[in-house]
């Protein structure tokens, strides 16, 4: 085990209660300087923690001093549940689980495409609390806020609306996997009980988009709408000419890293 790896340790939390219970896998890194600041990643729609940028971000927890939380959505990477049961209401209840688990006294949210919809969220649910941790800033890397009524619905063909109706889901190819992407009834519907994009967002916090031009999965006049969302706070967009939807690339990777670290020095 190296040093780094040392300071990780790996837990399961149960959220839910009878049937709706499932067993939720976490990486926590543990601060090594008391500035009860941690890092909180928020993986995208499939995708898990043991992902290059979850890791990088964990790394650069690391050489900070800072704390670093992971999880696995259920239904993704190591934690129980269907993927299928899977809506955003249900992944964010996951979300607020895993801090109130954890505890930190202040966080930096970085949530990436589906992650940045749970992020956004989960500032409105936690500025409900009288006890919550102190966000400090927001990143937020192809963000899909709102990705089911602004991306998927008006774009379904008759074939997928049938499926809808008559399975309770379609399937469409993945560019990422052998496997293909499936969405449910359930997940849009909820998803239009969890809009953000319909009034001003109030994060409080500095915040920092990254998004690719060349973004197949989330075009980067999502993010430009976006940010029309956010008019009270500090945002600064960067728009990567030619990056992707994953921005994972090297040159991605250290843009990810000199926005999580500018946040601490605003901070």
């Amino acid at each position: 085990m190296t040093e780094a790896a040392a300071h990780i340790t790996e837990k399961r939390i149960t959220v839910g209660e009878g049937p709706a219970g499932r067993e939720i896998a976490i990486l926590h890194r543990a601060a090594q300087k008391k500035t009860g600041l941690a890092f909180v990643w928020l993986g995208g729609y499939r995708s898990d923690m043991s992902g290059t940028k979850a890791v990088e971000l964990d790394a650069l927890a690391g050489e900070l001093g800072i704390a670093a939380i992971r999880f696995d959505y259920s239904g993704h990477g190591i934690s129980g549940g269907a993927f299928r049961d899977g809506t955003i209401s249900r992944w964010l209840e996951e979300a607020l689980a895993v801090l109130d688990d954890i505890k930190p006294k202040r966080v930096i949210l970085v949530g990436s495409s589906m992650g940045g919809w749970i992020a956004l969220r989960l500032v409105q649910e936690l500025k409900k609390r009288k006890k919550a941790p102190q966000i400090d800033g927001i990143v937020l890397i192809a963000p899909a806020p709102d990705f089911t009524a602004e991306l998927i619905e008006p774009n379904l063909t008759d074939a997928e609306r049938r499926s809808l109706a008559e399975r309770g889901y379609f399937e469409e190819p993945s560019e990422y996997s052998s496997e293909p992407n499936i969405y449910t009834r359930d997940l849009i519907e909820d998803g239009r009980r969890n809009r953000v994009l319909t009034g001003i967002i109030e994060t409080g916090c500095p915040v920092t988009i990254l998004q690719g031009m060349k973004d197949r999965d989330v075009p980067y006049q999502h993010a430009l709408k976006l940010v029309e969302f956010l008019p009270a706070d500090d945002v600064v967009l960067t728009l990567v000419r030619d990056g992707d939807h994953r921005l994972s690339r090297p040159q991605d990777i250290e843009k990810l890293r000199a926005a999580a670290s500018a946040l601490i020095m605003h901070d």
